[in-house]
């Protein structure tokens, strides 16, 4: 199934069913040596010292595509590169979702660029809250397939592992999911923190579910969060659907190389010691905030962060800011009133966590 996508063909906005999107110079096979098909400067920037930045980027380097699927375990066709996984969301509002109408299907708390691209794109966000279980956080897959079936919502976000709950969700489930919304809805996983959770079922879900989407960032296990460079995984037909709404140029050359770089195989092997170090350091500072005065709940998760409830917030947040450390207020987050995020750090920032945590609650 990893050519075709009949409910991406049926959920396809009308009005893009015949749209070639805009063409640029670096998108004709042509070859030459002289280039004046692009209106570029015919001489370099004083910044740039080997002349490469004077010509556009190719719209979809074939190097880094390669690269992709060969980490992901897809075929070239499959992966659509993107500026960070946030272009990714973008587009898919672009072309399932008609401008001010459609809507998509969200469980809060989490990631919110699902609710901001859909309100720019004026579609309806819905709403089925994740329940916090005391011992963790649990998606209603069921009620959000109800919800997608009477809302007629085009567009299904599953975060997973969830952010900020740290929340993982069985392949099994997704899978469910997926066959319930076949031909009715795209099932959109973003696994941004998937490396993390140690089981990557990307490759498997989308040969299984033609109308199963999958979000991937190389911005968190892979350290290019300033390269900003991403990526949707998913049926060629409905790679093609996206990168006809994609921007002429959406990648920057030089982020291009570096992503490159961190793909090479000596790199991903550092990449996957340093992820298990994180994993490694995220079960030890659980351990410790768990049974530690002043939090009254540390979750676990299967991300490189960890949502923490505690007696009082507000003197946990200036404790850490006064220690310098800086951390993602949840507050203004609904049911999360009392939370804050950390992610996880180096062994020694962790213990600097830990001893303001301390502090806040010797002042309280």
């Amino acid at each position: 199934m990893n050519g075709v996508s009949n409910t991406a063909r049926i959920l396809l906005r009308d009005d893009l069913r015949d749209f070639a999107g805009y063409r640029s110079a670096r998108s004709e096979a042509l070859q030459g040596t002289v280039w004046l098909n692009a209106n570029e400067s015919p001489s370099a920037s004083p910044g740039d010292a080997d002349g490469r930045l004077r010509r556009y980027p190719d719209p979809q380097p074939p190097a880094l595509r390669d690269a992709l699927a060969a980490l992901y375990g897809l075929a070239p066709a499959q992966v659509l590169a993107t500026r960070g996984s946030d272009e990714g969301i973008d587009l898919l509002l672009r072309a399932f979702c008609v401008p001010g109408r459609g809507a998509i299907v969200i469980a809060p708390p989490v990631f919110g660029m699902y609710a901001v691209c859909a309100r720019l794109h004026g579609a309806r966000v819905v709403e089925v809250p994740a329940r916090d279980a005391g011992d963790g956080w649990r998606c209603d897959l069921a009620a959000m397939a109800d919800a997608a079936l009477r809302q007629h919502a085009n567009l299904v976000f599953v975060c997973n592992p969830g952010n900020p709950t740290g929340e993982a969700i069985a392949d099994a489930d997704i899978a469910l999911l997926a066959e319930r919304l076949r031909g009715r809805a795209l099932v959109v996983v973003d696994a941004a923190y998937a490396e993390f959770a140690g089981h990557d079922a990307s490759a498997a879900l989308l040969a299984a579910h033609e109308n199963i989407v999958v979000l991937r960032t190389l911005s968190k296990a892979h350290a290019l969060a300033g390269a900003r460079i991403g990526c949707v995984l998913a049926a060629s037909e409905l790679v093609g659907m996206l990168q006809r709404c994609q921007a002429p140029y959406p990648l920057a050359q030089p982020a291009v190389q570096a992503a490159l770089a961190a793909l090479a195989p000596d790199a991903v092997a550092r990449t996957r010691t340093s992820v298990a170090r994180v994993r490694g350091e995220r079960e030890r500072l659980l351990g410790e905030l768990q049974s530690a005065p002043g939090v009254r709940r540390a979750y676990p998760s299967q991300g490189n962060f960890l949502l923490l409830r505690f007696d009082d917030a507000q003197a946990a947040f200036d404790a850490l800011l006064a220690a310098g450390v800086v951390v993602r207020d949840m507050r203004a987050t609904p049911g999360l009133a009392d939370a804050l995020r950390i992610s996880i750090g180096t062994p020694e920032q962790n213990q600097r966590v830990l001893a303001s945590l301390a502090v806040a609650r010797q002042a309280a």
